[in-house]
């Protein structure tokens, strides 16, 4: 049986840390997965991170250019098992909402959209506008999930690592997927 397929972006906006950490709990959890980023993804890596960018490639089985619309995973009949964008940026979350598919991150989730298949935004803006709010509703009325990277503070993290462990696993939890390292509510 062929392994369950993830598609995992990372766009422009802070938060490379959930991006990163997602790779690396599905390589452990042996998922394939399908990693585009976008042009303000690579410039924010370098703030956000002492990783390079191919290191980051290097934790994904396939890499896509952003500008390639015709890479497999902007297709239908290639099945996954959906999408997470972690961090979503503002831009991306406007054009998946408005339907403007000009990018590969923008055109796999109007797939998995359009396929029925689980959407997830980790969406990392703050304050909201209206036009966030909007946009936030109209994914969420197309059947996406915006979840905002909110830590949890109830399991009491000890460090940002753990904070990013925490929202990484609930993450996964809306595909079904237990990564191990979320600590349950009054468990």
């Amino acid at each position: 049986m062929p392994r369950k397929r993830f598609i995992i972006a990372i766009t422009g906006a802070s938060g490379h840390p959930y991006g990163i950490r997602l790779l690396e709990a599905l390589r452990e959890l042996d998922f394939e997965t399908h990693l585009v980023m976008s042009r303000s993804a690579v410039v924010a890596l370098a703030y956000e991170s002492d990783m390079k960018l191919k290191d980051v490639q290097a934790l994904a089985d396939h890499v896509h250019s952003n500008e390639d619309v015709a890479a497999p995973i902007s297709s239908g009949s290639f099945r996954t098992a959906g999408m997470i964008i972690a961090p979503c940026s503002a831009k991306t979350l406007g054009e998946i909402a408005s339907g403007a598919c000009g990018t590969l991150v923008s055109r796999a989730a109007d797939v998995c959209l359009k396929e029925r298949r689980r959407l997830v935004l980790l969406f990392r803006e703050t304050p909201l506008h209206l036009g966030h709010c909007r946009n936030m509703v109209a994914v969420t009325e197309m059947g996406g999930i915006v979840m905002p990277p909110v830590p949890a503070f109830y399991p009491k993290p000890e460090s940002v690592d753990e904070i990013v462990d925490h929202t990484v696993g609930r993450a996964l939890d809306l595909f079904d997927v237990d990564t191990g390292r979320v600590k349950r509510w009054k468990e």
